[in-house]
C-alpha cells in the first residue's frame, strides 16, 4: 500500500497542474488557479471515498493538500515553459488518469468491494476530477466528447483487476495499468481514434 500511496500523492500533484494550467489558459486569477487546482485534484477521489462510505483521504492526510500546492505553484511558476508545448494540459491529464484509476481500483479492493464495483470506482475516481474541471470553465467534459477517455480507464481499470489475480507484484501491476490507460488515451488523441457513436433516430 505504500507503492499506491505514493502513486495517490503523485496523481493528485498532476492533476492539481492539470486544473491549475486550464485556469492560467483562461487568465483566471492566483486564487482561481488554486481553486481549480484542488477540485481537479480532490473531486473524483473524493466522490469515490464517499461511495466507500469513508471520510475523504484529503481530510485525514495533510500531504494530500500540499501535493496540491507544490502542483499548483509549479503550473503558476513554470507556466510559460508549461505552456510552451501544445499538449502539455493534455500529458498531464493522461497522466493523471492513470494514476488515479490504479488507486481508485487498489482502493476500492481494499474496501471488500466486489471486482466489478472496484472497476467502475477507478474510472469513476479518475474521470471526475476532470470533469468538475470541465464544468468550472464552462467546457463540455471530455467524458461526453466523441473521445476515448473513461473507456480507456475502464480498460486499465480491468487489467489490473485480472493482475490481481496472477503473482503479479502491486507495484509492476499498477505500473502496467496505469500505462495501458495513459498509451490508450495517448494513441487515441494522436491518431484521432473514437468509439463509434449511437444512431440518432431523430436525424433518419
Amino acid at each position: 500500500m505504500t507503492f499506491i500511496y505514493y502513486i495517490d500523492l503523485l496523481g493528485t500533484m498532476v492533476f492539481a497542474i492539470s486544473g491549475a494550467m486550464a485556469a492560467n489558459r483562461n487568465g483566471i486569477d492566483i486564487f482561481g488557479a488554486t481553486f481549480m487546482g484542488f477540485v481537479t485534484a480532490i473531486g473524483g477521489g473524493s466522490l469515490r471515498d464517499v461511495f466507500l462510505n469513508i471520510r475523504p483521504v484529503w481530510v485525514e492526510d495533510g500531504n494530500y493538500l500540499l501535493a496540491i500546492l507544490v502542483g499548483v505553484v509549479l503550473s503558476i511558476v513554470l507556466n510559460k515553459q508549461l505552456d510552451n508545448f501544445a499538449r502539455t494540459l493534455f500529458l498531464f491529464d493522461a497522466i493523471g488518469i492513470g494514476f488515479f484509476t490504479v488507486v481508485g481500483v487498489e482502493k476500492s479492493l481494499a474496501y471488500d468491494s466486489s471486482a466489478i464495483s472496484a472497476v467502475m470506482l477507478g474510472m469513476f475516481s479518475a474521470c471526475m476530477g476532470g470533469v468538475i474541471r470541465d464544468v468550472l470553465m464552462n467546457v463540455t467534459p471530455l467524458i461526453l466528447r466523441k473521445e476515448i477517455y473513461a473507456s480507456a480507464c475502464l480498460a486499465g481499470a480491468i487489467i489490473y483487476v485480472l493482475l490481481t489475480f496472477t503473482p503479479v507484484t502491486a507495484g509492476f501491476n499498477a505500473f502496467i495499468s496505469a500505462a495501458v490507460v495513459f498509451s490508450i488515451r495517448f494513441i487515441s488523441v494522436r491518431y484521432n481514434l473514437s468509439l463509434p457513436s449511437v444512431p440518432n433516430a431523430m436525424k433518419e
